[in-house]
């Protein structure tokens, strides 16, 4: 967070990604409306924080990204709904909550929002509670920077799935 202070201090932009809209009694994940009021209220009280998921109408998440694009807002908490089509050349860090949730073009796809503009960015990956196969999807994404790589490394960590089934991992 102190970190994310200084970028915002610099005049940067910051996305936290969470994977859950609202807590889950059976997942244990960051939930971005919780983050969101904890954020406002205890960490950054003094920041313009925003809130996105895709459970929100669409001018509300429309008004939102217009808010972060122009820059009014310093701190965009979202859901998922930010991994494709966000374009704000001044966010320069994304963090990312529970990141061994998500799969390697996810976690590439995020990291993809920053990175836009002149000034360096960065990509903090938090990880809750470690797995095998999670330290090493988030070992791949430190280390490979190309989504092609990063696909065949995917398939290999994964497997293919089922070609004519709803198994989108595992081996047929």
């Amino acid at each position: 967070y102190n970190f994310i202070r200084r970028q915002t201090g610099e005049g940067r932009q910051v996305f936290i990604i969470c994977p859950l809209v609202e807590e889950s009694d059976s997942l244990q994940a960051r939930a971005a409306t919780v983050e969101f009021e904890h954020l406002s209220a205890e960490v950054f009280p003094d920041l313009q924080l925003g809130l996105l998921h895709g459970r929100m109408k669409a001018g509300e998440k429309e008004a939102v990204m217009r808010r972060f694009y122009q820059g009014t807002l310093d701190i965009l908490v979202a859901t998922p709904v930010v991994e494709v089509g966000i374009d704000v050349p001044n966010a320069t860090v994304i963090l990312i909550e529970s990141a061994n949730r998500f799969g390697l073009s996810q976690l590439h796809q995020f990291r993809g929002r920053v990175g836009r503009g002149e000034h360096q960015s960065y990509c903090i990956l938090i990880a809750e509670t470690s797995s095998e196969a999670g330290a090493e999807r988030l070992k791949a994404i430190e280390e490979l920077q190309d989504g092609f790589k990063l696909a065949e490394k995917d398939l290999e960590l994964r497997g293919p799935g089922e070609f004519f089934g709803t198994r989108q991992s595992g081996l047929p």
